[in-house]
């Protein structure tokens, strides 16, 4: 009797188990298609009220995924809720309105060019567990933000004159995540944004993996802008941009910091690797790894402290660039400029940076932003110097420079925007370094394709350098 019970038992078990099984096995993630909203997929249709009501009864309903699929679907403004993933699939496209009236501002700020921001295509403030995903396409249409759309849609829509100052001046971001935790972006392919693509502003816990940005068709088109926020890996990522493609800034006095950047492919117009300018938090524990950067024009890797930020415990390594103005520029300055009514901060630091195994090679000399270029520029201020610096298995190839070339007095513009244009020529084609406490070289070495009369290192005001 005790032997057929315990039979029994067993094949309870064993069944309860395989019951379990089952089920998971069946569980299927919660489903909401957005033409059962309302949205049609007709590329003319606005279908901002459909698709946020999708959003809404995925999220009231404890989560699941918003599907995007079959179409070209025009939207404003739409607000990611908790637990909600908006899948994109790779037959469709989500695309931004042309009409700047259907936009939303969630937690509007200046910026360091002065201009006002906060609009957005895709949002989210004070959400958790959002993601957006699958292999279809988020387009801005930032080519109706141009001026000349502006007055053209002005007349279309018959705008009252008295409305017509600042039309369209806030051009939305294509994503913009604020305050929200737990955020994933996967795959999807993000396009031609009106401003940055991308914006996290003190969000924490973000996954960004083989997603695609190419950003060129206005203003301001950064790639991923990492804004006071923290714990975050960005990989395998194809990220092709008008202005910065990974930009690490503060526009608050909160920190960006354990940030983990590795194994993308980077191109800009503008920086392809960006601290600052926005620079009022801390910067600390980032790492930045084998990564590709090409035909950029306004600097390879940037790291800049103007705004009071503390820098330190920084490493970048093995990054390849080729065709890249300026492969590596270091700046401590003393702008401190505020965001969000925030107070001044003091003058920041920069400390412990550790950059190594670097090979680049920079623009031809007709096609540099400064001819006649240079690899390395690393300056501080004559009253705050950058404390320390570590270039170790460096490799830089430059084209040389002009002719006849007469060299000035490099400026220290202590309070301008931080860029290494606006410094004009350096005394050193290979590294000009100047208000350093300490600097360290090991294996460091440019090559010159052809001659270049000025000298391959100047150090000024360098206190303790170790050069092997």
């Amino acid at each position: 009797m005790q032997k057929t019970f315990k039979i029994k038992l067993n094949k309870l078990f064993i069944s309860a188990i395989i019951a379990t099984l089952l089920f998971n096995c069946n569980k299927e993630t919660r489903e909401f298609k957005i033409q059962d909203f309302g949205a049609v997929g007709d590329s003319l249709t606005v279908n901002t009220e459909a698709i946020q009501k999708a959003i809404d009864a995925c999220s009231e309903k404890g989560g699941g995924e918003v599907v995007v699929t079959d179409g070209v679907y025009i939207t404003g403004t739409i607000i990611l809720k908790d637990s909600v993933t908006l899948r994109i699939d790779e037959n469709s496209k989500l695309v931004g309105s042309s009409n700047p009236q259907d936009y939303k501002s969630i937690d509007a700020f200046v910026d360091a060019t002065g201009q006002t921001r906060g609009n957005c295509l895709i949002g989210s403030k004070n959400a958790k567990n959002i993601a957006i995903i699958g292999k279809g396409i988020i387009d801005g249409n930032g080519e109706a933000f141009l001026a000349k759309n502006l007055s053209l849609k002005m007349e279309e829509i018959k705008l009252p004159s008295n409305e017509r100052k600042g039309f369209g001046t806030n051009r939305p971001f294509l994503l913009r995540f604020v305050e929200s935790s737990q955020i994933t972006l996967k795959d999807v392919n993000l396009r031609q944004a009106a401003a940055w693509a991308c914006h996290f502003y003190q969000s924490k816990d973000i996954i960004v993996d083989a997603i695609s940005i190419y950003n060129h068709a206005n203003k301001n088109n950064d790639g991923i802008d990492l804004d006071s926020s923290h714990n975050i890996t960005i990989k395998n990522c194809d990220i092709n941009t008008e202005d910065d493609a990974v930009c690490i800034k503060s526009t608050s006095p909160l920190p960006t910091h354990n940030v983990a950047v590795k194994d993308c492919k980077l191109k800009s117009d503008w920086g392809a690797i960006k601290f600052g300018t926005e620079s009022m938090g801390d910067f600390f524990n980032i790492k930045i790894s084998n990564c590709k950067i090409y035909d950029t024009r306004g600097g390879g890797i940037k790291l800049l402290s103007v705004d009071g930020a503390k820098m330190y415990d920084v490493t970048i390594d093995s990054i390849d660039m080729d065709n890249v103005d300026m492969p590596i520029f270091i700046r401590l300055g003393e702008r401190l400029r505020t965001y969000r009514n925030a107070e001044k901060q003091e003058v920041g630091s920069i400390d412990n940076i550790v950059i190594k195994n670097i090979n680049a090679t920079t623009r031809s000399l007709e096609n540099s932003r400064v001819s006649s270029p240079s690899g390395i520029f690393i300056t501080g201020t004559p009253n705050h110097k950058i404390s320390s610096v570590l270039l170790e298995n460096i490799s830089i190839t430059l084209p040389g420079s002009e002719e006849n070339l007469i060299l000035k007095e490099v400026e220290e513009q202590e309070t301008a925007y931080p860029e290494f244009s606006f410094f004009k020529v350096l005394p050193a084609y290979g590294l000009y370094g100047r208000h350093i406490e300490n600097l360290e070289l090991s294996k460091v070495t440019f090559n010159l394709l052809s001659k270049d009369t000025r000298e391959e290192m100047v150090l000024n005001d360098v206190d303790n350098q170790n050069i092997k």
